[in-house]
């Protein structure tokens, strides 16, 4: 009870008649500041948790009433411990932007860094022409931003980043911030019943949404935040459209382990007409894959031995598209057993590809693709549907959607995790202004400026993906020529690959709200 009178930003502006108050009973106060939050935050995924780090690492927030609700036992994650040489195949890039703000808000002293592989160099070529560009952050260098490490972005695992946002959660608690974690609890409903005239006494919460959960507990929400993902409860209890499509494509994801003899601090990417295959450096001798593919093709990489996988990883780096087609057909949907042997026919065309070189040239030519493939880890293989949505609008009285709730992107960037963390950030820092200058943060004349800041952001960089998806995904000769043509200018101009990088980067924007 008294952890629930300190809470001051809850209790104070909303008591209508302080004397009326005293007149009601101890047990009635007790049940509307009990059940009653400022925030209320649904999903304790990345996003999730961030915000509710944000918010409760803020001076001006840190009082509020924060509770964040999560349907699965988030102990196991709070305790994760890295495994050496075990890597979870769900893994993120982090722009050395989103890198700052999780220092920002104190997450960063709590994760494993040894497991944060920053890498400063990027290769990209087209699978059809042979065009490519070279990113290296280097470029930056002069160009008045400070670059840490010359990084161009960080592979952390979702592990590693939930985990120790739930350990700086524990951290903030400790130091007297009012926020409830609430697991093992699913939403089973979300309603909004809004009197014709407010309550004569105590709070006033006439206009609140209530969350109902399925152990029974009902929960008011000043502001209801959905983080809970692209089949958001949130976004459809605000009756908020969701627009968009489904991808004929999915990605498949696995963890490599790669040739110990190159070095690994360079991040590959291949555009086939099938879709991108990236390859990203997780430590020395590992990567993540993701090899975005048709579903038949993404259903046989995932089924088909280790060594026959590891082989076509290699060869989807190394050969034509119409070796690769070749390939992919001897494969049996049904036994997932190739027809013919896949490493006699991958060490054979490489041998014819390096026939006519001499040792430099051999070498050279390695050394311009990434190491290869040695082992795949065991059971490290999975896939995902692609799919591009926005909602119509990020919020809507006393509420707001934040990272998949409100948007999600063809992957090929590697920006969705970011765009979310930049709705975070700038989420957080418009309630920390609105709380400073006494607004009611759920009102929706201040959640519309975040609205204004992030959708149109939001909108440029799923169309630009969408679009890079687009002109990548085919092999018709007017269209390779001009993207061919394209690459190959952009990689001779310095300072339009530098704009490039910033943008990627998240050092051209950072997410802060501009009043």
């Amino acid at each position: 009870m008294l952890r629930i009178l300190q809470s001051q930003k809850l209790y104070q502006p909303f008591v209508s008649n302080r004397h009326a108050l005293q007149r009601r009973t101890l047990a009635s106060i007790s049940n509307d500041l009990e059940n009653a939050y400022d925030v209320v935050i649904i999903g304790g995924g990345v996003a999730g948790v961030t915000l509710a780090c944000s918010l409760a690492s803020s001076p001006s927030m840190r009082h509020n009433r924060i509770a964040l609700v999560e349907a699965m036992d988030l102990t196991g994650v709070r305790n994760w411990e890295p495994q050496a040489d075990n890597y979870s195949n769900r893994v993120v890039s982090l722009t050395p932007g989103s890198m700052g703000f999780f220092e920002k808000i104190g997450v960063t002293k709590h994760m494993a860094l040894d497991r944060a592989n920053g890498y400063r160099d990027m290769r990209v070529w087209d699978g059809v022409t042979g065009a490519k560009i070279h990113l290296d952050a280097a470029l930056l260098n002069g160009s008045g931003h400070k670059v840490k490490e010359n990084t161009i972005a960080y592979m952390v695992e979702n592990l590693n980043l939930q985990s120790a946002a739930l350990k700086r959660l524990d951290e903030c608690r400790a130091q007297g911030s009012h926020i409830d974690l609430i697991q093992k609890v699913k939403v089973a409903e979300i309603e909004k019943k809004v009197e014709d005239t407010p309550p004569k006494e105590g709070l006033d919460l006439h206009d609140w949404p209530t969350v109902h959960l399925d152990n029974g507990r009902k929960l008011k929400a000043r502001l209801l935040i959905g983080a809970d993902g692209i089949n958001s409860p949130v976004r459809s209890f605000a009756k908020i459209d969701s627009l968009g499509w489904d991808y004929d494509a999915q990605g498949v994801v696995a963890t490599l382990k790669l040739d110990p003899a190159r070095p690994n601090n360079t991040a590959w990417q291949r555009f086939l007409p099938t879709g991108p295959i990236a390859m990203l450096p997780l430590s020395e001798g590992y990567a993540s894959m993701v090899w975005s593919t048709s579903p038949s093709t993404a259903k046989a990489l995932k089924n088909v031995s280790s060594t026959d996988f590891c082989h076509l990883v290699n060869a989807a780096y190394r050969m034509s598209h119409v070796d690769l087609k070749y390939l992919y057909k001897q494969i049996d949907m049904n036994s997932f057993k190739s027809a013919c042997d896949i490493a006699e026919e991958y060490n054979w065309r490489e041998s014819v590809a390096k026939k006519s070189l001499n040792d430099q040239e051999i070498l050279d030519r390695e050394y311009s693709l990434p190491p290869q493939v040695v082992q795949v880890q065991e059971k490290s293989r999975a896939s995902f549907p692609f799919k591009l949505r926005n909602s119509e609008s990020y919020v809507a009285d006393r509420v707001a959607l934040v990272g998949d709730a409100a948007h999600a992107t063809h992957p090929l960037a590697g920006q969705g995790m970011n765009q979310g963390i930049l709705d975070v950030e700038c989420l957080a820092q418009l309630l920390e202004r609105g709380t400073v200058e006494g607004q009611d943060i759920g009102s929706i004349h201040l959640l519309r400026q975040y609205a204004s800041e992030r959708y149109v952001r939001n909108i440029m960089m799923i169309s630009s993906c969408d679009k890079l998806h687009r002109l990548f995904s085919t092999d018709a000769a007017p269209v390779t020529w001009a993207r061919s043509l394209g690459l190959n200018a952009v990689d001779n101009v310095g300072f339009l690959k530098a704009e490039i990088m910033k943008y990627a980067m998240g050092i051209e924007y950072t997410g802060e709200f501009r009043h």
